[in-house]
C-alpha cells in the first residue's frame, strides 16, 4: 500500500506507523509524555503545532481571530482553519504573528477549511490533520528556522491548489507591505512587513516546493494560489524566514534543511525535544502528573525563542541589521517569566544563560533600556515594572555573567530604573508613584514591580562595592511601605499629597482602570518577594501577618464587572491564573509555618493544572505557569526575585533528577511521598541534616541528594527563626 493511499484511506491510525521509530521508542522517550493539546481550551492560549525548543518557528493551524481566547491562534472550541502560519506566541494575552501562511484549498476562492479534532495528531515536533474540503492529509515539522510541510492528497483531487496568505495575522496583527514572487518552478520568496503588538515587525521568507508549481496571485501581492503540476504524489514544503533578508532565509534554509527527508526531520526534531525534556527525570506513581510535568516543560521551551539567523545576523531594537557572536532571542514576557520560567531556566539550560545576558545586553544598547516585554525585535512596554532586571540581576547574581559584563550589566539596570518614562520620574520626585499624577493607573503595581527590581539592582550593587549605589536602590525597594495602611492591613494607591484611595474596596477590580493590574488589593497586598520580613514587620507583627495571609485563601468578594479577566483560578482571593500571586505560597516559609503552604500547593496543583485541553486556570503567559508547575511539583520555588534562594515547598513527584549542566545531576528525593504525606518531616542534604526550609542555588549546581522525609502531619521542620529564608 503506498503512502499517499494508506494515509487517505487509513487515516489517523496510521500517523504514528509513519513517524520514525524513536517516536515509538519506550525507553528514554520522553515525548510521549507530553500532552500538547493542555491549555489549548479554557483560557490557556496555547499554541499547537510543531516547533523544536526555543525556535523561531512554530508552525501550525492559524484559525480566524474570534476574541480573547484565540491569542495563539487556535482554541479548541473552533473548527475552521485558516492557514498553517509559521509563528505563533503561546499563552499571551495579546494575539500577534501568523505569518506566512499556507492552505490546502479546492477551488482559488477557497478562503478557509474545516477539521475535526479527532482528525489532528499532535506531538513534540509533529502535527497532522486530515481536511475534507479539500482531501488532503496535512503533516509539518520543523527545525530551528524552517517549518516543512508534506501534503498528500486524495485520489479524488484532479487538481491540487495550495493558497499562500500573507495577508492574515493573529489578533492585533495587520499587514503593512508584503511582496511575493516565484523565483524558479520550485521556489518561492518574499517578505512581509507588518505592524501589531510588534510596532514594526519583519520577514523575509523563501518557500521551496519538492515539485514545479504555478504562482498566480489573486489579491495583488498579499494573496497567490499555487497550481501543482503532479498531484498523485505528496507536496513537501520548506519555508525558511529570516528578520533579516531573503538572502539570510536561504542561508538558513541551507544550513538546516538542505534535504527532503520528512520522517528524519521529524525525528530530529523528536530527539532535540528528548534531549531537552531529559533534563528532569522525573518518579511518580501518577500517569496524569507525569503528562502534566512533561507537558509543562514542554510548554516552557516555546520561548524565549531564537531570533537570529546562522550567521549570526539578527534585526535589533533599534530596526537595524546587526551581527553577534551569541544566539540573540525574542519572545521575552518579562512581568511572567522572571517569576519562575528564568530560574528554572538558570537550572536546565545553563549552557543558554550567557546568551541570554548578551541578548538583554545588546537590547539595552539599542534602545537604552533592558526589555521589559520584546517581540520579534519590538519593545511593546507591555506590562508594568522594569521585569528585565530581576533576570539580568540573577543571572549576574548566580555568576551566569562575569568579569566586565558584570559592570556592563549592572550599568543597563541602573540606567533602566533612572529613567523618566512610565510613572519612574514620578517615582524619584515622590517616592512612590501619586494616582493623580500618572495618566495611565495602574501605580500600585507599578510601584511595587519597580520596587522588586530596584532591590535586584541593589544587591548587584552590593556584591560590585557599590556602596552609595546600594544604599540608594535598597532604600527605593521599601516603596511598598508608603502604600501600606497599617489600619486594615492593604497596600492602596496614594495621591501627590500622600492621601489614600479613596472609596476603597480590596476585593474591586477595574482592569487597565484602577490602582492595580490584573488583580486587587488583596492580592497585590504580598507583591513584595524581595522583603518578606520586612513586609512582616510592616503588619506590626508576625502574628498579624500571618492572620492576614491565611484570610487571603478564604475570604471571597466581588470583583466587579470590570475585572480583569486574567483574576482567574481562584482560592480565597488568591489568584493563581495570574502572575503576581505565584510566590504567595511560599512566604509561609518565611513565618515558620511550612505546612501551611505545603497543604495549598498541593490543592493548587491539584486543582489547577489537569491533563486536558482545559488544564490551565489562566494563561500560559509564554511558560511562566507551567515553569511555577515543575519548580512547584519538584518542591523548589525562587521567591525573592534574584539570588539563587529556593523555598522548600510539598513534591507532588517521589523523586527529580535534574542535569545542571557541567556534569551535576541535583536530585530531590520525597520519601514516604503520597497524597496524605504532604508535610516535610526532616530534611538531608548529602546525607546530611539540613534544618532550613530553603536550599541555595550553589547548593544545587555542586550536584548531590536533598532528600524529604513526608509525613501526614505538620513538623517542626523550617519552624525555627534561624532556619527560615
Amino acid at each position: 500500500m503506498n503512502l499517499r493511499k494508506a494515509l487517505l484511506t487509513m487515516g489517523l491510525a496510521v500517523i504514528i506507523g509513519t513517524l520514525p521509530a524513536v517516536a515509538l521508542a519506550a525507553d528514554g522517550d520522553y515525548t510521549r509524555f507530553v500532552n500538547p493539546r493542555i491549555g489549548t481550551g479554557g483560557h490557556g492560549h496555547v499554541f499547537l503545532g510543531a516547533n523544536v525548543p526555543f525556535g523561531y518557528i512554530q508552525l501550525g493551524p492559524t484559525q480566524p481571530t474570534r476574541g480573547w481566547d484565540w491569542c495563539s491562534g487556535y482554541h479548541h472550541s473552533d473548527s475552521v482553519l485558516v492557514g498553517f502560519g509559521h509563528q505563533h506566541l503561546s499563552g499571551t494575552g495579546i494575539g500577534d504573528l501568523g505569518d506566512v501562511a499556507l492552505l490546502p484549498v479546492a477551488t482559488k476562492d477557497q478562503r478557509t477549511t474545516l477539521f475535526a479534532h479527532a482528525s489532528e495528531s499532535v506531538s513534540p515536533g509533529y502535527y497532522a490533520v486530515k481536511l475534507g474540503t479539500p482531501n488532503v492529509f496535512v503533516e509539518l515539522t520543523a527545525t530551528k528556522r524552517v517549518g516543512m510541510h508534506r501534503y498528500t492528497f486524495g485520489a479524488d483531487q484532479q487538481e491540487a491548489l495550495m493558497m499562500l496568505d500573507l495577508r492574515q495575522g493573529i489578533g492585533w496583527d495587520h499587514v503593512a507591505q508584503c511582496q511575493m514572487r516565484q523565483e524558479s518552478p520550485t521556489v518561492v520568496s518574499g517578505y512581509r512587513h507588518s505592524v501589531g503588538w510588534a510596532r514594526r515587525q519583519k520577514d523575509f521568507f523563501v518557500m521551496e516546493f519538492s515539485q514545479p508549481v504555478t504562482l498566480e496571485k489573486v489579491d495583488g501581492d498579499t494573496t497567490g494560489v499555487l497550481t501543482l503540476s503532479r498531484v498523485a504524489e505528496p507536496l513537501l514544503v520548506k519555508v525558511a524566514l529570516s528578520a533579516v533578508s531573503v538572502e539570510n532565509a536561504k542561508m538558513n534554509m541551507q544550513a538546516e534543511l538542505p534535504g527532503w527527508d520528512f520522517p528524519a526531520t521529524v525525528a530530529a526534531a523528536r530527539k532535540v525535544w528528548n534531549d531537552e525534556l531529559s533534563k528532569i527525570s522525573i518518579k511518580t506513581d501518577d500517569e496524569h502528573v507525569r503528562r502534566i510535568f512533561y507537558t509543562a516543560l514542554y510548554h516552557s521551551m516555546t520561548a524565549p525563542s531564537v531570533f537570529c539567523d546562522v550567521n549570526g545576523e539578527y534585526r535589533g531594537a533599534d530596526g537595524e541589521v546587526h551581527k553577534g557572536d551569541f544566539t540573540n532571542y525574542t519572545t521575552l514576557s518579562l512581568w511572567d517569566t522572571y517569576r519562575s520560567a528564568h530560574p528554572l531556566q538558570t537550572m536546565i539550560h545553563p549552557e543558554k544563560q550567557k546568551d541570554m545576558a548578551q541578548t538583554f545586553l545588546h537590547i539595552f544598547k539599542e534602545q537604552g533600556k533592558l526589555p521589559v516585554w520584546h517581540l520579534m525585535g519590538n519593545e511593546t512596554d507591555c506590562m508594568v515594572g522594569n521585569p528585565g532586571i530581576p533576570v539580568l540581576a540573577d543571572l549576574v547574581l548566580k555568576g551566569y555573567i562575569t568579569g566586565q559584563d558584570r559592570e556592563a550589566a549592572f550599568e543597563a539596570m541602573k540606567t533602566s530604573a533612572m529613567l523618566d518614562e512610565r510613572g519612574m520620574k514620578e517615582l524619584k520626585e515622590y517616592g512612590y508613584i501619586p494616582f493623580d499624577k500618572d495618566e495611565t493607573n495602574e501605580t500600585v503595581a507599578k510601584g511595587l514591580e519597580y520596587a522588586l527590581a530596584d532591590w535586584c539592582v541593589a544587591q548587584v550593587a552590593k556584591l560590585l562595592g557599590k556602596k552609595a549605589d546600594y544604599k540608594y536602590f535598597l532604600q527605593r525597594s521599601k516603596l511598598y511601605q508608603k502604600h501600606f495602611d497599617p489600619k486594615d492591613g492593604f497596600i492602596k494607591g496614594l495621591s501627590s499629597t500622600g492621601e489614600r484611595r479613596t472609596p476603597f474596596n480590596p476585593f474591586r477590580s477595574a482592569h487597565r482602570a484602577d490602582d492595580f493590574t490584573e488583580g486587587n488589593s488583596w492580592q497585590y497586598t504580598w507583591l513584595v518577594p524581595h522583603d518578606v520580613h520586612g513586609l512582616v514587620k510592616t503588619f506590626g507583627s508576625e502574628a498579624r501577618f500571618t492572620e492576614k495571609l491565611d484570610s487571603l485563601f478564604i475570604v471571597e468578594g466581588d470583583l466587579g464587572e470590570d475585572a480583569s479577566p486574567d483574576i482567574s483560578g481562584l482560592i480565597g482571593q488568591y489568584a493563581h491564573g495570574n502572575e503576581p500571586s505565584h510566590h504567595i505560597l511560599y512566604m509561609y516559609n518565611y513565618v515558620g509555618q511550612p505546612w501551611k503552604g505545603a497543604r495549598l500547593l498541593r490543592q493548587t496543583m491539584k486543582e489547577m493544572y489537569f491533563d486536558d485541553y482545559d488544564g490551565l486556570s489562566g494563561n500560559e503567559d509564554v511558560g511562566q505557569m507551567s515553569a511555577w508547575y515543575i519548580l512547584s511539583a519538584m518542591g523548589l520555588y525562587q521567591v525573592e526575585p534574584a539570588g539563587g534562594k529556593y523555598c522548600i515547598g510539598s513534591p507532588v513527584v517521589n523523586e527529580a533528577s535534574i542535569n545542571m549542566g557541567g556534569g551535576k545531576t541535583f536530585t530531590v528525593r520525597a520519601t514516604n511521598n503520597s497524597e496524605e504525606n504532604i508535610y516535610v518531616q526532616r530534611a538531608l542534604l548529602n546525607g546530611k541534616p539540613l534544618t532550613k526550609s530553603y536550599i541555595m542555588f550553589n547548593d544545587m549546581k555542586r550536584g548531590g541528594t536533598l532528600e524529604l522525609q513526608m509525613g501526614p502531619q505538620p513538623s517542626d521542620f523550617g519552624t525555627k527563626t534561624k532556619d527560615r529564608p
